[in-house]
C-alpha cells in the first residue's frame, strides 16, 4: 500500500493549486453521499499527525492518516493530473 503521485499531479499543486517546497498534502476519506460507494477522496494542506503512508514528489508530501488507510483496502492510490485536474485512483 503506497500513494504514487505522477508528474502531471506534481505540477498542478504547484502551478495551480499553490503548493510549493515544504508543504504537505493530507489525503483524506469523506463521505459524498449513497450509491455503489458511498465515500470519496479529499484533499487539504496538513500537518502529518499519524501518517500511515508518504510520498514525495516536486518538493510536496502527500500522505494519508492512520484513520483514512482502511478506504484504500490494501491497494495503491495514484494521484495523477488529468486535463488540469487532479484524478485519485485505488489501484
Amino acid at each position: 500500500m503506497q500513494i504514487k503521485i505522477t508528474e502531471a499531479a506534481s505540477d498542478l499543486f504547484r502551478k495551480d493549486w499553490g503548493f510549493g517546497d515544504g508543504d504537505h498534502v493530507r489525503i483524506f476519506v469523506r463521505y459524498s453521499g449513497g450509491g455503489e460507494d458511498a465515500f470519496s477522496f479529499g484533499i487539504i494542506k496538513d500537518t502529518p499527525h499519524y501518517p500511515a503512508v508518504t510520498a514525495e514528489a516536486g518538493g510536496i508530501t502527500f500522505f494519508m492518516e492512520e484513520k483514512d488507510v482502511w478506504y484504500l483496502d490494501g491497494k495503491d492510490l495514484r494521484v495523477d493530473g488529468i486535463a488540469e485536474e487532479i484524478v485519485l485512483n485505488r489501484l
